[in-house]
């Protein structure tokens, strides 16, 4: 028989219970089909899907993508205790990096220490975007959202009274990864002010 480790399962055991509330934690973007929000989980698995299939979109040929797709998975588990942060919301973005950082301590800190120490860091590295697969991870992040957005009728795009150059400004950072992704979502912003769905 095989001799477990009790402790080292008891933590990872747990920390798997702990992100499960990740299932709870809504965000402003509507489902595609418009019947509610998406939670932190969805929007997590959305970006590490979009990462397996888009990579070939990256403009650095040696991205790891398993490494990208590790980021995606992590990236939000800190809102479990910082919660989310509309990224239109001056206000509430200003405490922001110091609330994710100690949710941050205490949730990959439930892990043994080293893999506490390898998610920890894969979260800090997302957050840095210093690295191809973090810059690529941070682009998708930004990425979806106005996928969602443009298909859902600009839901809270005009929910929020949000114009053109603040989502320009938000979605500036998939340039740093893709060029071929950054002249899609321009397209499609340009789209929706045509279409009326975000304000000019």
């Amino acid at each position: 028989m095989v001799e477990i480790d009790k402790e080292r399962l008891g933590k990872q055991l747990r920390f798997i219970a702990e992100i499960d509330q990740a299932k709870s934690i809504y965000r402003q973007t509507l489902l595609l089909n418009g019947s509610r929000q998406e939670n932190d989980a969805e929007h997590s698995w959305h970006l590490a899907v979009m990462a397996a299939l888009l990579y070939e979109y990256t403009d650095d040929p040696d991205l790891d993508v398993e490494k990208t797709i590790k980021m995606a998975l992590l990236h939000d588990i800190v809102e479990i205790d910082a919660g989310d942060t509309f990224c239109y919301d001056p206000e509430r973005g200003t405490d922001k990096a110091e609330r994710e950082a100690k949710a941050a301590e205490r949730i990959y800190n439930l892990l043994p220490m080293d893999q506490a120490r390898q998610f920890r860091g894969l979260w800090q590295e997302f957050e840095e975007r210093r690295t191809a697969e973090a810059r690529f991870a941070a682009a998708l992040d930004r990425l979806q959202p106005i996928i969602h957005n443009y298909r859902t009728n600009g839901h809270s795009w005009r929910k929020h009274n949000i114009r053109k150059e603040q989502v320009m400004e938000r979605i500036a950072p998939i340039a740093d990864s893709s060029r071929v992704l950054w002249e899609y979502a321009k397209h499609l912003v340009e789209e929706a002010v045509k279409k009326g769905l975000l304000q000019e």
